[in-house]
């Protein structure tokens, strides 16, 4: 079990968390959700040692082994990728280096003799001897080919070194497993295997996470980081947030009577935990799930964004038609003859192994930068609005929100006085005193949530969204995906959100560099598609 204590920490008068008391236990999987700013990544540092709260204590088992997804990718470019891993086993590397110290030692002792026999077996019960074999497949699973597993870590490509320092974390079985933003970097097939492993962990684990998918997959219950405590809920992030969404409703609604809500709460936890999955983990979920009582469910306080896109117009038959659209950057092709339609009603996840290729796509027929070769025409009718992956070109002067906003009101908007700003503004929960706040001291979240505003106004009929999730919280996150998903316009996106694009798209269309697949089908579909896989695999050869 790990305990937290009447765990304070303040940062003058900025108090993150107010006595808190929780005990995570063995088997379970804990999704630790909250604002951003609310402090997650700092519990996690509580938890690991790092930070030192104000008041209270961390407490585990004697002997139990903790382990935390370390951010530093340098603090190991001296070392091997195989070294870096194992050294995720502090204890283990510790007793072999003081075993091997003895064997090295010419005036050891008969005695320091038997002490390195005790080591022995200490490090074979702790799998030494397996530990590069193991290690070496951990690595393997995440993408790290055995070619790089002697490199030093230094010499290795940025997003591997996220592979490896995963790979560490995860290495040793630990008894108490803490992982902060632990897809990030990696692609959906290592997502998929990290939720597999995780859906079979059997000790605890902790993660912070903005992908919901992910939380779904691997969480039993969910912390919820909230007004300086922290509390814990049984089921997953879709779980806690359709059930905290229903409570409230039903709180609210004066007509229904007592028992009549009650039914309610009890079918729709009956209906979750029927629906758990067949992993070791949803069957912990399910468990915990039909224990679960009303009381235990809760509204949530959190307050969701309002997306909402409005188009002026219905879009013509004639919307978006490219013709052999090629693109190469520094000698290596991003994609070729891209050619098709875009159709009523389509809503479209564009997909690439290369992280550059969509990106450069939609600057394309943005007409922020040329294509190699082919053409690409809009339908007369269309309006559009366009969330690019970058946006600090849009913020280099110091302007108000307000002053910002209103650079970009279109012209069919005769009157954008101020309470017209405000009510988007006021939708992306800028409220009061922050239409004065600064855009050149925003943080990333926020300039995120200013181009949302932005979009809404054009009021479109077609969106353009590169990364729509980057820098959102998991509330923003949830508006946005509800947004676009209720929106009578066309959709072309590219998300590593797992959930976005399977609740949004119907339509998947990869970008390779031998050409397109284009399949009318769900991303989930898209993905387990036999056809789909074989052919993945040829335009990548």
């Amino acid at each position: 079990m790990l305990s937290v204590k009447n765990v304070t920490l303040a940062y003058g008068k900025r108090v993150l968390f107010d006595e808190v008391n929780i005990n995570f236990t063995k088997g379970n999987c804990y999704g630790v959700i909250g604002a951003n700013g609310a402090g997650k990544s700092t519990f996690l540092k509580i938890l690991s040692g790092e930070i030192e709260p104000n008041k209270g204590s961390v407490e585990f088992g004697k002997g139990e082994r903790l382990s935390f997804l370390k951010q530093n990718h340098f603090e190991f470019d001296d070392f091997t990728v195989l070294n870096t891993v194992l050294m995720g086993h502090k204890l283990m590397m510790e007793v072999m280096q003081k075993k091997d110290a003895i064997y090295a030692d010419p005036n050891a002792t008969e005695e320091d003799y038997i002490r390195a026999g005790e080591l022995e077996a200490e490090f074979g019960e702790m799998g030494g001897y397996t530990a590069e074999s193991d290690a070496a497949t951990l690595l393997g699973s995440l993408g790290v080919k055995e070619e790089f597993h002697q490199s030093l870590m230094k010499d290795i490509p940025g997003n591997m070194k996220v592979r490896v320092l995963l790979a560490q974390a995860l290495f040793g079985n630990p008894d108490i497993l803490l992982l902060d933003e632990p897809t990030n970097g990696l692609d959906i097939e290592t997502i998929g295997w990290l939720e597999n492993f995780l859906a079979d962990y059997e000790n605890i684990v902790l993660v912070v996470s903005h992908d919901r998918h992910f939380l779904d997959a691997v969480c039993t219950h969910v912390a919820d980081v909230d007004r300086q405590k922290i509390k814990v809920f049984t089921g997953n992030y879709t779980f806690w947030y359709e059930s905290s969404q229903l409570m409230a409703r039903q709180i609210s609604d004066k007509n229904k009577k007592i028992e009549e809500k009650r039914q309610a709460l009890l079918d729709f936890i009956a209906r979750f935990s029927a629906n758990a999955s067949k992993s070791r983990q949803a069957t912990a979920r399910k468990k915990a799930l039909e224990k679960l009582t009303i009381e235990e469910i809760e509204p949530s306080n959190r307050k969701y964004p309002g997306i909402i896109f409005q188009p002026l117009r219905e879009v013509g038959n004639q919307i978006l038609n490219l013709e052999n659209l090629s693109k190469s950057v520094d000698g290596r092709t991003l994609f070729s003859k891209a050619t098709f339609s875009v159709n009523k009603g389509d809503k479209i996840a564009f997909l690439s192994k290369d992280p550059l290729a969509v990106t450069n796509f939609f600057e394309i027929i943005n007409d922020n930068t040329k294509a190699d070769e082919g053409k690409f025409e809009w339908g007369t009718t269309i309006t559009k609005a366009y969330l690019p992956l970058e946006n600090s070109e849009f913020f280099t002067e110091g302007l108000s929100l307000m002053e910002w906003l209103r650079q970009f009101v279109p012209s069919h908007v005769t009157d954008a006085d101020e309470p017209f700003l405000r009510g988007f503004l006021g939708k992306m929960l800028f409220s009061g005193d922050d239409i004065a706040k600064k855009t050149n001291v925003l943080s990333g979240g926020e300039k995120v949530r200013c181009m949302i505003s932005r979009m809404m106004l054009q009021n479109p009929n077609l969106i353009v969204l590169d990364q729509p999730t980057n820098h959102l919280d998991l509330e923003s996150i949830q508006s946005f995906n509800e947004g676009c998903q209720t929106f009578p316009g066309i959709v072309l996106l590219t998300s590593h959100d797992h959930t976005f694009i399977q609740t949004v798209a119907n339509r998947i269309i990869e970008l390779t560099p031998k050409g397109i697949i284009d399949r009318l089908m769900t991303f989930d579909e898209y993905m387990e598609d036999k056809r789909v896989i074989t052919l993945r695999e040829e335009m990548y050869q």
